[in-house]
């Protein structure tokens, strides 16, 4: 895959409801925002990367890439982050990425790409569970995103079992998927990062 055939789409746009109500991505870890580790993580890998936010959009502009707002209002879950990703993205596939996971694998992109084969979705999997919003997706299953949606559908695992998809096995760094979803979590990152973990 050459770099100029994925977007990456981080996924910014929940409510932030185990995290008090506050915007996942401002959250500060190890001296800057989440939603900027993530960048640092993605910008090596893939040239164009886009952020699906539904608040904070000016704060979110000065980050210097394309925003991308969920195409319906209030709050519909992940699975309305990635169709108005598909729907916004121009690249042959697109990578979906959480926000708050500050150490994904630095060779993300080009693993997942490397087990497709002939599916049309990769799903990251760290040797005892899957990450359904760590996936490269192909960008023309937008359409049949939708018509999921529209007859209710809000489980990721169930729209990508439409297709054919594919796990890929992240279990030599299983620690690349963590996630903060509370700030007990980022507490606990926090104490790694100053007791000399890496991060």
């Amino acid at each position: 895959m050459r770099d100029d055939e994925v977007t990456a789409v981080i996924l910014a746009g929940g409510e932030g409801r185990r995290m008090g109500g506050r915007d996942k991505g401002w959250e500060p870890v190890a001296g800057r925002p989440l939603i900027e580790h993530v960048l640092a993580r993605l910008a090596p890998q893939v040239e164009r990367i886009a952020i699906n936010a539904n608040r904070s959009l000016a704060r979110y502009r000065t980050l210097g890439h394309p925003l991308v707002t969920d195409r319906e209002a209030g709050y519909h879950g992940p699975l309305m982050g990635i169709w108005s990703a598909l729907c916004a993205v121009e690249t042959p596939w697109t990578l979906v990425v959480p926000c708050d996971s500050p150490v994904l694998p630095v060779d993300l992109v080009t693993r997942l790409y490397a087990h497709l084969g002939s599916r049309r979705i990769a799903v990251a999997h760290d040797g005892q569970r899957a990450h359904p919003v760590v996936a490269l997706i192909d960008t023309s299953l937008r359409d049949d995103l939708a018509d999921a949606l529209q007859a209710g559908e809000r489980k990721i695992d169930r729209w990508y079992a439409r297709h054919p998809w594919c796990h890929v096995d992240f279990s030599d760094q299983p620690q690349a998927f963590t996630n903060l979803n509370s700030p007990g979590d980022r507490d606990d990152m926090e104490r790694q990062w100053r007791s000399g973990g890496s991060f």
